[in-house]
C-alpha cells in the first residue's frame, strides 16, 4: 500500500514537472503517508528502502520548500537509496581496507580510472558524495575538524565539501555523457543549488534518517496503547513497547505500558495540545 501511493506521488509530480501541485490535499496525503511509516513499526522492514527515501524528499523538498523539479526530487531519492551501499561512500582500497572517501584522491581516479567507466561518471560520483556527506552527515564533518580523526586525515570543512560538490557537478554537467543520460539539467541544478539540497537533507536525516519525529512517535504510542486496550491484543502494546523504547519513556511514568486494565484512554499530543490537560 505505502510503495503504491508513494508512486503514485511521483507519478502526479513528473506529470506536472516544473510546477508545484502541493496543495492542502497532496500535503496532507503526504503526511498520512509518513504516519503510516511511523504506525507500521512492526512491519517497516518490508517496505522497500528507496519508498521511504523518496517520501521523505517529497515531504521535505517538495512539500516543505515547494520544489517544482521532478527530476532533482527523484534523484535525490535514487541518491539516497544508493548510498545504503557503503562501498559508494567507503571505497575499497588497494588493500582490501575501507578508505575513508576524500575527494583529494579524485586526480588519481581520474588518471587510473579504476573505479569509473568514465570522468562523466566520476564527476557524478564525487558530487553525490560530497552532497550525501554534507547532508546526511553534517556532524561527521564537524568532528572531522576538530579532532582531524586522529591526524591522519588533512583538514576538511563543509565549506570544502560544497564548493567541490558544485564544480564536480558542474563539470559533470558539462560533459557530453550529460547530454546522453538526459541529465545535464539536473546536474546543472544541483550544482547551481547545491546548498538548497544539503539543507534540505539536512531535515531529511535529523527527521527521518538519523532520527525520528518524536511528535509522529508520540502520538503513535498513546494511539497503540489506546488500541491495546480497546481489543486486547498483544501486538498493539508490543509496539507501543517499541515506541516508548524510542521516545525513551520511563514505564513507571506511563502505567498504560503495563496496564491493561486502565479504563481511560491515553491522551494523543493532539489532546494535549489542544488544552485538554491544560
Amino acid at each position: 500500500m505505502l510503495e503504491t501511493a508513494v508512486q503514485d506521488l511521483k507519478l502526479l509530480i513528473s506529470e506536472h514537472d516544473g510546477t508545484n501541485v502541493a496543495n492542502r490535499r497532496f500535503s496532507r496525503r503526504v503526511d498520512e503517508l509518513i504516519n503510516v511509516f511511523y504506525d507500521d513499526i512492526g512491519e517497516i522492514t518490508t517496505v522497500p528502502t528507496h519508498t521511504l527515501f523518496d517520501l521523505f524528499v517529497i515531504k521535505v523538498l517538495y512539500v516543505e520548500r515547494s520544489s517544482t523539479d521532478a527530476a532533482v526530487v527523484a534523484y535525490l531519492g535514487h541518491m539516497l537509496d544508493r548510498y545504503l551501499s557503503t562501498d559508494d561512500l567507503f571505497p575499497e582500497s588497494d588493500d582490501g581496507t575501507l578508505s575513508v572517501f576524500s575527494l583529494s584522491d579524485l586526480l588519481q581516479e581520474m588518471v587510473r580510472l579504476k573505479r569509473f567507466q568514465n570522468l562523466f561518471e566520476a564527476f557524478r560520483k564525487y558530487g553525490d558524495s560530497s552532497l550525501f556527506l554534507t547532508g546526511v552527515f553534517p556532524e561527521v564533518l564537524k568532528k572531522r575538524s576538530r579532532s582531524g580523526w586522529g591526524g591522519t586525515v588533512p583538514f576538511v570543512d563543509r565549506e570544502y565539501y560544497v564548493s567541490t560538490g558544485k564544480r564536480f557537478y558542474r563539470m559533470a554537467a558539462e560533459h557530453d555523457l550529460a547530454e546522453d543520460t538526459d541529465q545535464r539539467e539536473t546536474l546543472a541544478k544541483l550544482s547551481s543549488y547545491f546548498e538548497v539540497y544539503l539543507d534540505a537533507l539536512n531535515e531529511v536525516s535529523e527527521r527521518y534518517i538519523m532520527g525520528f519525529d518524536m511528535n509522529l512517535i508520540a502520538d503513535s504510542m498513546l494511539d497503540s496503547i489506546n488500541t491495546y486496550r480497546e481489543t486486547g491484543e498483544e501486538r498493539h502494546l508490543h509496539n507501543a513497547g517499541r515506541f516508548a523504547a524510542i521516545l525513551n519513556v520511563n514505564p513507571e511514568e506511563f502505567p498504560g505500558l503495563a496496564s491493561p486494565q486502565a479504563s481511560s484512554p491515553a491522551k494523543t499530543r493532539r489532546d494535549r495540545l489542544d488544552g485538554t490537560d491544560c
